[in-house]
């Protein structure tokens, strides 16, 4: 069998073998996947119409969960960097888990806005050549570029270093180190022009602040970390795979300073919009303290202050972020609280009011809460088979197979 082949089936059977609790967690997500899929087809089937979303309302909890994910994806520059830039062994060691971790969070992300899409044919018109692309004079089509191309980068480097290590050969850095620092700037550039992707709405104010851009990278070195962090302790408990507490230490003191500064853009924003406050202020009124008598959104933007505020508390503190259960803590409480504030808090107040003075309200139905589990469950499997995989080559469990002639043959040559 070819060598490049039996690496891909060598690591497709180790993503297929596994203890109890492991099918037992591959069962729960594709339970999930299916609840996500039964949804997905009654959208299909009516439309649109099944969701909360309007006219006046035209994004909702799809794109809320797709600019986070976009997030999550880009905060896997945050182990590339120390790995690759500064030589850190600890941080190398886990570096390819953390890129699987931004594949998984793209998809996932993709997903979502197939989702929004409605009818998945559509999505032809975001294909090139065949498709309505608009490059370069969409940001859309710009957003669709920069995702792909992280996905590339991020399948492309793991492989070929699983692939040499596989082959018991070590990857010759020179050969991916250029691919590397692509990536590097490339993730900025996903959650970059994102966030220009909402800023050049210019019919909606609250959306025209230059501080978006910095806000979003500000954000998903919260909420990124925070996963990661989570994560890679979940893997050194339930596998023999080694995590030094150095990264994790690492990563918990940039996820402090990230949180710090998030919190001082939304400061800044609230001290701009309020103490001037026009006609363009309506967006931030509303959620903030409701408008017109109508408030849905204000208890989902309090208690993401609330957790982020608590959050940075527990983190600012050297004691309580070096303790493991506080630590976690605060990992969970950001997590939410970033993705209550950059999805519901950033997303849906962008269209209350209308230009036109509407305030029509939006809240995610049943259906769009079915389909957005499915789709975090599919995000949750790409994570685990390719962690899963990732593990066993790393760990030598997963090899190439030399024939015994052939392993004579390099045995006897000589030396």
């Amino acid at each position: 069998m070819n060598t490049a082949l039996a690496f891909v089936v060598d690591g497709a059977r180790e993503m297929l073998r596994g203890g109890p609790a492991y099918w037992r967690w591959l069962g729960l997500l594709g339970a999930l996947i299916a609840v996500g899929l039964a949804c997905y087809a009654g959208q299909v089937d009516q439309g649109l119409v099944v969701t909360g979303m309007s006219d006046q309302v035209s994004w909702g909890f799809y794109i809320s969960n797709f600019a986070f994910l976009v997030g999550i994806a880009a905060a896997a520059v945050l182990l590339v960097i120390p790995a690759y830039l500064f030589h850190r062994a600890d941080v190398k060691a886990v570096v390819l888990l953390g890129e699987g971790l931004a594949v998984a969070a793209v998809v996932a992300a993709m997903l979502f806005v197939l989702a929004d899409l409605g009818q998945p044919l559509r999505a032809w018109h975001l294909l090139p050549v065949i498709g309505r692309f608009n490059w370069p004079v969409s940001l859309l089509a710009w957003d669709v570029l920069v995702l792909n191309g992280y996905l590339a980068l991020n399948l492309a480097i793991p492989a070929y270093v699983h692939y040499c290590h596989y082959r018991n050969r070590e990857p010759v850095l020179k050969a991916y180190f250029p691919v590397v620092v692509v990536a590097m700037f490339w993730a900025v550039s996903i959650h970059t022009v994102t966030a220009f992707l909402f800023s050049a709405n210019s019919a909606r104010p609250f959306w025209n602040t230059a501080l978006l851009g910095p806000r979003f990278i500000a954000s998903a070195f919260v909420s990124g970390p925070a996963l990661i962090i989570l994560l890679l302790q979940l893997i050194r408990r339930v596998t023999d795979y080694p995590v030094q507490q150095s990264v994790i230490d690492t990563l918990a003191l940039v996820m402090a300073v990230s949180l710090q500064i998030s919190l001082f853009f939304v400061l800044a924003e609230l001290f701009t919009d309020f103490y001037n406050e026009s006609a363009h202020a309506g967006s931030i009124r509303y959620l903030f303290f409701g408008l017109a008598g109508l408030s849905k959104l204000q208890p989902w933007i309090w208690t993401a202050l609330a957790l982020n505020l608590v959050a940075v508390v527990l983190l600012s503190v050297h004691r309580w972020r070096r303790a493991t259960t506080t630590l976690n803590i605060a990992c969970g409480l950001a997590f939410v609280g970033i993705w209550i504030e950059k999805g519901m808090g950033l997303v849906v107040p962008g269209f209350i009011p209308t230009p036109l003075g509407e305030v029509f309200e939006y809240s995610p139905t049943w259906r769009e809460l079915g389909v957005s589990v499915g789709i975090w469950a599919i995000g949750a499997l790409v994570f685990t088979l390719l962690a899963k995989a990732s593990i066993a080559i790393e760990r030598g469990r997963v090899r190439e197979r030399i024939a015994p002639g052939a392993a004579l043959t390099a045995s006897s040559a000589p030396r």
